[in-house]
């Protein structure tokens, strides 16, 4: 018995091989989604020798192209056909709602053919297959008018079919790899928020922040927060978009509103089209088409809303979009509690400080005034029965002295509390305030301050800087110095010259304790 030999390929189907290897090499060579979709089309159409080519995408959830890929039209040509169609009607709807192989001599005299839009060019010989990713149908393969006329062949149905299986499985991996790009951008995105707003962003800048992040994220055409109003209702309190805002901020949806019990319920909210959706009730909703609208919610707390609308006829938002765009609402939700937190904890600090300063201030004042009652007291008595040449005028001196040491430790104690606390100091008292408040850190006791004169209105800057550097230099060197227990700063300032005293009582490296350090500058 013998078996019989096969029959051997055809002079066509051995023309057609290194050609169909060729395209599925060429589909198979690219990661990014849309180059991957051009490749197909523009491989069957060369494949089965076809004038015209078309690859739409279906939209799973809407049953309809969202995108339309074509081969063998010129620029010109599809500029001049008004609508490309969208998959509700015609042949291109049939292989929607049933997506199995299709071959027609004339499109023509199908009555499921719905005709061509103006400008559309004349085609008669049809084919259509299914591109399928695992069990999904991803889009459908479009090929007309067969070059050299007549239909296409079964050959050309089963190079088609073979193609668009390649086809599915490399639609499958640079979808893959789009929606980890994706993925890792809006990661990237969210983590960059985080940090921003843990930076200490006032609270107008850090919801600004977010509007921003996510209008370029999602690629919207615009990025606002809406937060509750006293009313019940919401409005737009930041808004970032491509050009100027206009009248987006303090646009408010009103209480009652279809759309606004979903939002204060703290529901995500999906719109197909802004412009017609009867829930959406604003006045800027005409400028809009496809939108998102996110909670901005953490541990029950409502912050706000985060919404993302696209332009009139943008591309709808995907399930992928929807998902990422919801978690960057949750991350940066949290962020902004987060942020506020921290901002309040940062003001009880300051609150803390101001009640340790007055309690200071308290202790200080009353010994001080005290001992020079105590003293003044003494010399009282002395005066009375005092011989010729006593010192009582001494022990007076000294008394006036204490006072006036009293009072312009009242007077700093006073003006640091006068600095606002979210400010940093604008004025060079302030800033030699603060850098003796940051030595006392590393101190473990507050350095004393004494101003004399109007010192803020005569030091120039180039002077202020240099007195700031030469002190910085001193405290530094005090903290340096063994048991040190106290530090003295005193800037008097003239209108001709500037002077900075600075004296501490640690000891230096020969023994000797207390260290003066004297810095002067002409004005």
């Amino acid at each position: 018995m013998t078996n019989a030999a096969p029959e051997p390929a055809g002079p066509a189907e051995r023309a057609s091989l290194p050609v169909l290897l060729e395209a599925v090499l060429s589909v198979d060579s690219d990661l990014e989604l849309q180059a991957t979709l051009q490749h197909i089309v523009d491989s069957a159409a060369e494949l089965c020798e076809a004038r015209y080519g078309a690859l739409g995408v279906i939209d799973p959830e809407r049953l309809r192209l969202t995108e339309l890929y074509t081969a063998g039209l010129s620029e010109a040509e599809r500029a001049a056909i008004p609508r490309l169609p969208d998959g509700r009607t015609g042949l291109i709807g049939a292989l929607i709602t049933d997506p199995r192989p299709l071959m027609l001599e004339d499109l023509t005299e199908d009555p499921r053919s719905a005709g061509f839009p103006p400008g559309h060019p004349v085609m008669r010989s049809f084919l259509g297959v299914p591109i399928r990713v695992h069990t999904e149908v991803f889009g459908n393969l479009y090929l007309t008018e067969k070059q050299g006329g007549g239909a296409f062949t079964d050959e050309d149905l089963a190079l088609a079919r073979v193609l668009a299986s390649q086809a599915g499985i490399a639609i499958g991996n640079a979808r893959l790899y789009e929606t980890a790009r994706r993925r890792e951008r809006w990661i990237e995105g969210a983590a960059a928020v985080t940090t921003t707003l843990l930076a200490g962003r006032p609270a107008a800048d850090a919801l600004m922040c977010v509007a921003e992040r996510a209008r370029l994220l999602a690629d919207a055409a615009a990025g606002v927060v809406l937060q509750p109003t006293p009313e019940g209702g919401m409005e737009i309190v930041a808004a970032s978009t491509h050009g100027d805002p206009g009248d987006l901020v303090g646009t408010a949806i009103a209480p009652g509103s279809p759309v606004l019990v979903q939002l204060l319920g703290g529901e995500p909210v999906f719109i197909e089209d802004s412009a017609t959706d009867p829930r959406m009730t604003t006045h800027v909703r005409e400028r809009f088409g496809p939108s998102m609208m996110l909670p901005l919610q953490s541990g029950g707390q409502l912050i706000g809303t985060l919404a993302l609308p696209r332009t009139r006829g943008g591309r709808p938002y995907d399930a992928v979009d929807r998902l990422l765009a919801s978690q960057f609402a949750s991350q940066a939700a949290l962020a902004l509690v987060l942020a506020d937190a921290q901002h309040d904890r940062e003001q009880l600090a300051i609150y803390e400080d101001r009640d340790r300063i007055a309690r200071d201030l308290h202790d200080l004042v009353v010994q001080r005034l005290f001992a020079t009652e105590m003293m003044l007291e003494s010399t009282k008595k002395r005066s009375a029965s005092a011989p010729a040449g006593d010192t009582v005028g001494d022990e007076l001196g000294r008394a006036v002295d204490e006072l006036d040491s009293t009072i312009q430790e009242v007077r700093t104690a006073i003006f640091a509390l006068q600095q606002p606390p979210t400010d940093a100091p604008t004025t060079f008292r302030g800033r030699v305030l603060r850098e003796t408040g940051g030595a006392a850190v590393l101190l473990g006791f507050q350095p004393s301050v004494h101003f004399t004169g109007a010192v803020d209105a005569l030091l120039p800057e180039p002077v202020a800087g240099d007195l700031l550097s030469a002190l910085r230099g001193a405290l530094a060197a005090a903290h340096r110095r063994a048991q040190t227990t106290s530090i003295d700063v005193t800037v008097a300032a003239t209108p001709a010259r500037v002077r900075l005293t600075v004296t501490d009582d640690g000891r230096t490296e020969s023994g000797a304790r207390g260290t003066t350090l004297e810095w002067e500058s002409a004005l």
